[in-house]
């Protein structure tokens, strides 16, 4: 199969679809592999290394007349006229909130695979988890800097000084993201509470830390007075290829002590807050109703070398398996994997997005037939 790796254009975005160890694993299996110059320099992978490894280093032209493109980001509007009818595109997608998005590759007829719906055979997400660690991680170094006085915040040290008693956090949603901002959280000395409705993960989180975090099962009122008493928020809810549940609207924010911060992981996905919209790391915060938000959709990337490792290692099996069954057979020996079809042929073909989006959703077997039929 011809796989194309493009430079990724998304504001300070600096991760890469495929590492020269993944090149040099697909050029063994008889693949053409293109990488776009300089698509892997921020995080350390010069063009030599992806020829070394066997690439051929190219245009953003001689990217997209791949069979597959293997991306980290969803299209950006610039590269929206670069897909064609029949190519798979493997990357996160996050179509439900995007409707601009969602449109352009339905009408190109792209094949559309989601690293953040693909499933393993337990039904976790392999492929969102170790972004998701790191978002979680990171969100609470973000939080902690949103609360300086300096970047607007109010003033509050996370692990407050003898004395002086610590910030309070708010984990809204005890996923992957949740339980490594928890982690986080902990052992920067703040006073932690957690939310969620599955009794047995929070059960999980007791048992780890004890009187060190409070667990609140997730209900409208707790999650409001938890909310209004925090320093920081951090939502960290998920439903896969949904948009994220609003669970904050402007009169909680305006309960918040002024200069409070909100961390905002579910972005991604709509975002949890009625006044949550997405920012970029050249501009991250805004402040609603006396809050500081920060609503940054692609977090990683502020650490792209550890987050393009740990992306990479998780994906090129799949990547691998893709391009030596071909895309269709791949998607119908793996039930998990074809979790991850969210566009085909011009339709929608994940139940969660089509239902979030109105639009009717397509049986992945059906689009692929019509796609090999036309």
């Amino acid at each position: 199969m011809f796989i194309g790796v493009p430079k990724e254009i998304k504001d300070h975005e600096y991760r890469v679809g495929i590492t020269p160890a993944g090149v040099h694993t697909l050029v063994q299996h008889g693949h053409d592999v293109v990488v776009e110059s300089r698509a892997g320099a921020s995080v350390g992978f010069t063009d030599a290394d992806y020829a070394a490894a066997g690439a051929r280093i190219g245009s953003q032209r001689d990217v997209w007349q791949a069979d597959m493109v293997v991306k980290v980001k969803e299209l950006q509007p610039p590269e929206y006229p670069l897909q064609r009818r029949g190519q798979v595109l493997f990357t996160y997608l996050h179509l439900a909130p995007d409707p601009q998005l969602l449109e352009a590759m339905l009408a190109a007829g792209t094949i559309g695979i989601a690293y953040e719906t693909v499933t393993d055979a337990a039904g976790r997400l392999p492929l969102l988890a170790p972004m998701s660690r790191i978002a979680g991680k990171l969100a609470v170094q973000s939080g902690a800097w949103a609360l300086q006085m300096t970047n607007g915040g109010s003033g509050v040290l996370l692990g407050g000084v003898p004395g002086v008693p610590p910030a309070r956090v708010v984990v809204i949603g005890a996923g992957t993201s949740g339980r490594n901002a928890v982690r986080v959280a902990v052992g920067m000395g703040a006073e932690v509470a957690v939310l969620d409705v599955d009794t047995a993960t929070l059960a999980h989180i007791e048992d780890q830390y004890g009187n060190r975090v409070r667990t609140c099962y997730s209900q409208a009122l707790t999650l409001a007075q938890q909310v209004a008493e925090a320093d920081l928020v951090i939502g960290a809810t998920l439903t896969p290829g949904k948009l994220a549940p609003k669970l904050i609207d402007r009169a909680l924010l305006r309960r918040m002590r002024p200069g409070s911060a909100f961390v905002d992981i579910s972005i991604d996905q709509g975002g949890i807050a009625e006044t949550s919209r997405p920012t970029s790391h050249t501009d991250p915060t805004y402040v609603e109703e006396g809050v500081i938000h920060y609503c940054v959709p692609n977090m990683p990337a502020a650490v792209a070398r550890t987050a393009t490792l740990a992306l990479t290692q998780a994906t090129i099996g799949y990547v691998l398996d893709l391009a030596d069954k071909g895309y269709k057979r791949a998607l119908m020996e793996d039930a998990g994997l074809c979790n991850g079809l969210q566009i085909c042929a011009g339709h929608v073909t994940h139940a969660g997005l089509a239902q979030d989006i109105g639009r009717p959703c397509l049986a992945p077997d059906l689009a692929l037939r019509e796609l090999r039929s036309a």
